[in-house]
């Protein structure tokens, strides 16, 4: 029996498109202002310092980390300062009414009926805890961050990593069978597999489809489908 659900967003409860045609483009736009007008800032500060770290470098310049950051987006790399700084330059955009966060309709309503029907609900996701909450406090439908029990982010582990799922069973208090794992991407499921979790498959935008997990191209089918 299915006790808890993690989700994957990009692509499983929201349009891949949304992320890179709308949420990247914008970071990469106010990223350099962002980070010479806020680098005071506590928070903003912490993750330079996090930058510096990854270069390897704690004496790299200014430019020198505004130029990291914009080539990790160039290159879509999973690089944890980058998702945090990249959530804050999005908290003004959500703000500013610039954008709201997209969801699937079908998504929508299956997270609203597994949360009534007592099922504990989680979000793993590349982007920042930060990034997941903005999305879902000015999501097409609302605010719906009252649905989920909790969020992770790379800072468990790579997606593609089992330990990374090791890490967030043991922060949850369900047995690995008793938690399903939502996502597109095989390699995803594949780990979550590896730690005893359920995975289903959402295949939305033609990407590889599985052949060793269940798979759906619509919640809608949801009920249907033999777990």
């Amino acid at each position: 029996m299915i006790k808890a659900i993690v989700t994957d967003i990009e692509g499983t409860i929201t349009r891949i498109s949304f992320v890179k045609d709308v949420l990247f483009p914008y970071a990469a736009k106010h990223l350099e202002h962002f980070v010479r007008t806020h680098q005071q800032r506590e928070d903003v500060s912490t993750q330079i310092h996090a930058v510096r770290e990854e270069l390897n470098n704690p004496d790299a310049s200014i430019d020198e980390v505004i130029a990291a950051l914009l080539g990790w987006i160039q290159a879509d790399k999973k690089v944890t300062p980058l998702k945090q700084l990249q959530g804050y330059i999005w908290q003004s955009g959500y703000e500013e009414g610039d954008f709201t966060g997209h969801l699937y309709p079908d998504a929508h309503d299956f997270l609203c009926t597994q949360k009534t029907n007592g099922v504990a609900l989680y979000v793993y996701s590349s982007g920042s805890v930060k990034a997941q909450q903005l999305l879902f406090a000015h999501s097409d439908f609302g605010d719906i961050r009252h649905l989920f029990n909790g969020y992770f982010d790379t800072r468990v582990g790579a997606k593609q990593e089992p330990q990374s799922y090791q890490t967030i069973l043991a922060q949850l208090p369900y047995a690995p069978e008793q938690v399903l794992f939502l996502s597109d991407v095989v390699a995803e499921l594949d780990a979550a597999q590896a730690t005893g979790m359920k995975t289903l498959q959402l295949w939305r935008d033609g990407q590889p489809q599985s052949a060793t997990h269940p798979a759906i191209d619509s919640f809608n089918h949801f009920e249907a489908h033999n777990l």
